[in-house]
């Protein structure tokens, strides 16, 4: 089943410290940046000297976080931490990570970013082994795993090494044991995940450089696809067993929409990225107009290089109450259509009595993008030509973004000049797929996944895909299996 709108998943963070007092509060602002991948929970797990002391609940880091708590997580010499929009299970705290174990072998935190393809396979060859869960995410199938490994390897890194021999799909994932802390990436690399050292030598690691930024840590390099890091007090060290199986594929969706515009991913900038898509648009699909607008905040970037490009003067077309997320990762439908009427607002002088050039990065099921051209509409724009930095969204994501099917992605149901006249459109252009390479500048259709573009998927495909199959209703249930047995 598809959800009414499509979403990313998260954002992990963790920090291997010299500065015990600090380690709490430093996952604290690497979450603060690292919340546009991820609203609908958080959490913190502190390692103070093998004693774990974590707190995690639904809600936005500064208000889950309040002084109270943090004090509570008190000083530890490492912490791990995570920002959740969930592509598997519901949203309650149940399914906030950081996910914490207690096993023979000792204790266990974990933060998972991605969606494993194998996941429904594996929990269930789980369950008749005699586990328990208690999350409906898939995040908890790969604790277990790991575990499971644990109890006849010798270290907890070869117990990660031996797990990613059996979980497929995509997982950057950073875990805490007693005494180390582990970064670990899968061997396609669909999701980014990087480390850096602070002035005073704690390690750092997080899904995008921005994070490094914000804590003033120095960024040292991406982890590899397949590499698996290992801090502790000897310093760092890495398994590569899973590296150069495959090509690496990070999903180009990263560069769009998801990164914010100050990362680096995989050593590229994504500002520079979403300038480079721009300016494909303005080739691809040139215009007479006086003036370009982007839609706050992933469609500014993109804005400016069409602007570039094209020749037509770059202008302010919108103010975004920055006090409203992202619509594009906000749950119910409901809700993110009343995000979109408080969150914009159109400088009307920018618009009035011209032609505009409107640059977005997407057009998935077409609402917002209906409901933010009205607005320029309303204001006095007489023309309206709309251009997307993505292509058209045709088919599944199953590694991470919250499009388990076609359904109601407005582009397999028609065609774009249907698109254009249900927006309100003069004219619509959409980058094409042969143009996805000049924004990383790789070779064309290599080196990263664009399989919710064209369908070509690097990976195998789950055999239950939707977002909820780990807590169906049993009518449902029911329902399935007679469909299944026929």
């Amino acid at each position: 089943m598809c959800k009414n709108e499509i979403h990313e998943e998260c954002g992990v963070f963790g920090v291997f410290g010299k500065e015990t007092a600090t380690v709490a509060a430093t996952t604290y602002y690497g979450l603060f940046a690292l919340q546009h991948r991820g609203q609908e929970s958080c959490g913190i797990v502190v390692n103070d000297d093998g004693v774990f002391r974590f707190h995690k609940d639904p809600g936005l880091v500064n208000d889950v976080f309040t002084p109270q708590v943090m004090a509570s997580l008190g000083e530890g010499n490492m912490a791990i931490g995570h920002v959740r929009y969930g592509t598997t299970g519901a949203n309650d705290r149940t399914n906030a990570q950081p996910i914490v174990v207690n096993h023979v072998k000792g204790k266990l935190a974990l933060a998972h970013n991605g969606n494993l393809v194998n996941s429904f396979e594996l929990r269930q060859e789980l369950e008749l082994q005699g586990s328990i869960f208690h999350t409906t995410s898939d995040t908890e199938v790969i604790s277990y795993v790991i575990t499971k490994e644990r109890l006849n390897a010798p270290s907890i890194e070869e117990a990660v090494n031996r797990a990613m021999n059996r979980i497929r799909g995509a997982f950057s994932l950073v875990i805490m044991s007693a005494s180390k802390m582990i970064a670990a990436r899968d061997e396609n690399g669909f999701r980014p995940l990087c480390y850096g050292i602070t002035a005073e030598g704690s390690y750092v690691v997080a899904s995008e450089s921005c994070a490094l930024d914000v804590v003033g840590a120095t960024f040292i390099r991406d982890i590899r696809p397949g590499e698996i890091v290992v801090f502790d007090w000897e310093g760092v060290r890495t398994i590569t067993d899973h590296c150069d199986k495959v090509k690496p594929t990070i999903c180009i969706f990263e560069y769009i929409y998801f990164s914010r515009p100050d990362s680096r991913v995989e050593g590229r900038s994504v500002h520079d990225a979403r300038v480079r898509a721009g300016a494909c648009l303005a080739m691809e699909h040139p215009v007479q107009a006086d003036v370009v607008i982007g839609v706050p905040d992933s469609g500014l970037d993109a804005a400016i290089g069409y602007a570039r490009q094209s020749g037509i003067p770059y202008g302010i077309g919108f103010i975004k109450n920055k006090y409203i997320g992202r619509t594009f990762i906000s749950p119910g439908q409901k809700v993110r259509e009343d995000k979109v009427k408080i969150k914009l607002n159109v400088i009307a002088e920018t618009v009035k009595g011209k032609r505009v050039v409107l640059v977005d990065d997407s057009i998935v099921r077409g609402t917002t993008s209906a409901r933010i051209v009205k607005l320029l509409r309303d204001a006095g724009a007489t023309e309206v030509h709309m251009r997307s930095s993505a292509p058209p969204f045709r088919y599944p994501c199953f590694y991470g973004t919250d499009v388990d099917s076609q359904e109601n992605l407005i582009a397999c149901n028609h065609t774009i000049a249907e698109i254009r006249d249900m927006i309100g459109v003069d004219s619509l252009g959409y980058l094409s797929l042969d143009h996805l390479s000049m924004l990383i500048g790789t070779p064309n259709g290599e080196g990263y996944c664009a399989s919710c573009f064209d369908g070509k998927y690097p990976t195998e495909k789950p055999t239950e895909a939707d977002k909820n199959r780990f807590e169906y209703k049993l009518s449902e249930r029911r329902k399935k299996q007679d469909e299944e047995s026929e």
